[in-house]
């Protein structure tokens, strides 16, 4: 095929080769697809006209255009500190990091400029507004509270811009040299009181279990003492019977019994070598044997 005989079969055909251009470039315009990641924000004329959501969309070629392609990740804010004042008159640095993600895109492109400034610049001015109405002690023991009320209140202040505060934190609290320096002493001096009372109890506790110790001692003396007389007294008893059964013999016996035991006793003593008997302890040792002798 000659050149001549090429440029005649175009020229024949020319307009059918515009419309499947024109056909494919309305194809091209008119069908968009989006990632699972973004929204698209279509415009007519400079007119919102709707947003696109992730997959195939259509839109009419040569008057729709896509104006903002906007991410619906989530996004971190860089860590930004903070100064504030406590209820306390303290001055701390607030270190924080905010999470978010766009929601309504259509808001967001069309009533802010700025995104993470005008958060940045929400949360400090919340983080100062918050401690100023807490002592430091408290910032410190309810950091999870105070993270939680800074949170509701930065999504009820960015909700007009379509966007949702995931997560906020405040990574930390950090105080000036004087100020560690006095919380230092405070602790020292917190912690020197607290070994005080720890030894003042400690001695208390000891004065407590020694009296104790006395008063149990003095109740177990007390029941051996009573248990001694009440054996005494049933002894007693018991030669009180006797006596009153056999007579004044019973009670010679028991005399008799009694001056044997001394003797045996003294004569068994861990210095006594040489004892020394009285007269009358023979006429005891006769006695007895005489009334033994008789018993049997």
């Amino acid at each position: 095929m000659t050149q001549d005989q090429i440029v005649e079969l175009l020229s024949s055909n020319l307009s059918y080769i515009l419309l499947a251009l024109l056909l494919f470039l309305v194809i091209f315009k008119g069908v968009k697809i989006v990632p699972q990641s973004e929204q698209h924000v279509v415009e007519r004329f400079g007119r919102l006209r709707s947003v696109l959501g992730p997959g195939i969309n259509f839109i009419v070629p040569f008057l729709d255009k896509i104006r903002h392609r906007v991410s619906i990740l989530e996004r971190q804010l860089p860590n930004a500190s903070q100064d504030a004042i406590t209820r306390d008159n303290v001055l701390v640095e607030v270190e924080t990091s905010v999470f978010y993600r766009i929601t309504n895109p259509e808001k967001t492109v069309y009533r802010i400029r700025d995104v993470d400034a005008a958060i940045a610049t929400t949360v400090a001015g919340i983080v100062r507004a918050e401690i100023g109405k807490m002592d430091l002690d408290d910032v410190q023991a309810n950091r999870s509270q105070l993270i939680d009320t800074i949170k509701q209140h930065v999504e009820d202040a960015v909700d007009n811009w379509g966007i949702e505060v995931t997560r906020a934190e405040i990574l930390d609290v950090n105080l000036d040299q004087a100020t560690r320096e006095a919380m230092l002493q405070q602790l020292n001096a917190e912690r020197a009181r607290r070994a005080q009372v720890t030894e003042a109890e400690g001695r208390k506790r000891a004065v407590e279990l020694a009296a104790d110790a006395d008063l149990y001692a003095a109740e177990k003396t007390a029941e051996a003492r009573r248990i001694q007389a009440d054996a005494e007294a049933y002894a007693t008893s018991v030669v009180a019977r006797a006596i009153a059964d056999n007579g004044l013999e019973a009670a010679q016996y028991q005399v008799a019994l009694k001056q044997v035991e001394a003797l045996n006793a003294l004569g068994h003593g861990p210095s006594s070598q040489t004892v020394i008997v009285p007269a009358h302890a023979v006429e005891a040792f006769a006695n007895a044997f005489t009334m033994l002798k008789g018993k049997s």
